[in-house]
């Protein structure tokens, strides 16, 4: 079989750690921005985070949401209300202590002693608590229930390790936020949205997710239940896609969010809180990427098609770009999933050969280069991003139909790179998930063997809580894994608990993770 030369240096059998740095690096997605933890998103980067803003967006607004903002500072006097909820945060939490800035006498500045303020201020690292208190004010009547709020913003959570994507200082999300009248209404919304989530996640990004509830020691801080959309990475850990939670009453009691009921009775809402991130590119990259950079499934990629017409800088170049003009009118008069499709005719200076490798590393989904050969025969040479390398020539797999073929089937060969990235995933996912462990020392040596399992473990447990949960944490945590959730479709029990020899009760997921 020929050798096949990858357009990356490292590769992610090799070190998966520095082979996710070299693909942003090389699709130039992101940057150091010389604030500790905190990234520069470029385009191609942001481009993709606004496909899922516009995708995720409209699959929220469908349940009846409506966008709103909240201030980035909170006081803090907020948090202290709720104790559950500071003591999950204070670890992160930025805080703003004066408002101005004086000379310090040596050519540098310093916090005025004389401008500092009244309270100090949070910069968010979640809007739980000034939203609980608008909605206070907001909700009067069960008239005014349910309230279905969500933001686009930034939040702030000081982070001591850092990577970009999937662990940042600031990081960009969406939060969403309601009230409602009732437990019931308000956990069948907690789990209506984290069906959004996993819709948005397998149908948009392709990325297969596992949807459960998550055990007590993982819940968001402050909530009674915590339910979340688990993605296995290449390298087998496990990343938390998405979470939904419900809050029962215990952020309304705080922030005074009552309503007066149909009987004339004051009653506590309950409210819900669900949020996906940009660690979700993270986990795009992690899922897609191969050893030539960054795959993008075709509904998140900014431009879908990218014509690549060959210059020489002779005067038979405004031929070929009037020829690869026309491909690019016809492609853009239609549509994929349902939109006009995205294409960029690109006349940039530069070899084509360099240009189409850009592309590849940036994981443009399909690239459509023309020559002089390709005018005269009325062809195009199609190369997917998904199916790059010609395993019999170790070259890249060009097709070559008509230009009139082309822009009649290019849209559907965008549908079929879409699926095809996910049943890849899926299908490695499925393969890497072992279920006939029954002990706890078949369970360490899965990840502490010289050959260590790539994957999850799904396990029966007794669902321990309290002191018991908190050892057994302890010593899934000398193995350095985490309970990932407990998948909501897993096979009924029928053993002992791993953990406790206690009967099980249900299926738990056991992992490394991000």
């Amino acid at each position: 079989m020929p050798t096949i030369r990858h357009a990356l240096d490292v590769k992610r059998a090799d070190d998966f750690a520095q082979w996710y740095q070299a693909v942003i690096a090389a699709a130039d997605m992101a940057e150091e921005s010389g604030v500790r933890g905190c990234m520069i998103i470029k385009p191609w980067g942001y481009g993709i985070w606004e496909r899922i803003q516009r995708l995720l967006d409209d699959r929220i607004k469908a349940t009846g949401h409506q966008n709103a903002y909240f201030p980035l500072f909170i006081p803090l006097s907020y948090f202290e209300r709720e104790a559950d909820h500071v003591e999950g945060f204070a670890k992160e939490m930025a805080v703003v202590t004066h408002h101005r800035l004086v000379a310090d006498g040596n050519g540098g500045l310093v916090p005025d002693p004389e401008a500092r303020l009244e309270e100090p201020l949070v910069v968010r690292p979640t809007s739980e608590t000034i939203i609980g208190e608008a909605m206070a004010r907001w909700v009067q009547s069960w008239r005014d229930l349910p309230l279905k709020l969500n933001q686009w913003a930034n939040v702030v959570r000081w982070e001591m390790r850092t990577r970009m994507f999937l662990r940042t200082s600031e990081f960009l999300w969406q939060e969403g936020h309601t009230a409602h009248a009732d437990a019931a209404e308000a956990k069948e919304h907690t789990l209506r949205m984290l069906e959004v989530y996993r819709a948005c996640a397998e149908e948009d990004l392709a990325l297969p997710v596992i949807a459960g509830e998550k055990p007590e020691n993982e819940r968001f801080p402050g909530a009674v239940e915590t339910w979340s959309i688990e993605a296995m990475m290449q390298d087998g850990k496990a990343l938390q896609a998405g979470t939904s939670h419900y809050l029962g009453t215990n952020f309304a009691a705080a922030a005074g969010i009552r309503y007066q009921d149909r009987g004339g009775q004051q009653q506590l809402a309950h409210t819900t809180s669900w949020g996906v991130s940009t660690r979700m590119i993270g986990g795009i990259i992690m899922t897609h990427g191969d050893d030539d950079g960054l795959r993008v499934p075709p509904k998140l990629a900014p431009y879908q098609v990218i014509i690549l017409p060959m210059l020489r800088d002779v005067p038979e170049d405004a031929a070929l770009i009037d020829y690869c003009e026309g491909l690019r009118a016809t492609l853009a008069g239609q549509t994929a999933f349902g939109e006009p499709l995205r294409v960029l005719l690109d006349t940039r200076p530069g070899k084509v050969a360099g240009k189409r490798w850009d592309w590849v590393r940036r994981g443009a989904p399909l690239i459509v280069e023309v020559g002089g050969r390709d005018l005269e025969n009325g062809t195009v040479s199609l190369l997917r991003r998904d199916r790059l390398w010609d395993k019999d020539t170790g070259k890249p797999f060009f097709q070559t139909p008509t230009r009139q073929v082309a822009g009649q089937t290019i849209a559907s060969v965008l549908a079929d790179i879409q699926h095809a990235l996910f049943v890849e995933a899926q299908e490695r996912r499925d393969a890497s998930i072992r279920r006939d462990v029954t002990s706890f020392e078949e369970l360490a040596a899965c990840f502490q063997s010289g050959d260590p399992f790539k994957g999850w473990v799904e396990v029966e447990w007794a669902k321990p809580a309290g002191a018991e949960l908190d050892q057994v944490v302890e010593r899934v945590k000398a193995l350095k894994l985490t309970f990932r959730n407990v998948p909501a479709n897993a096979l009924p029990v029928s053993g002992t608990c791993i953990f406790t020899g206690k009967p099980a009760v249900e299926r738990v997921l056991v992992a490394r993770a991000y």
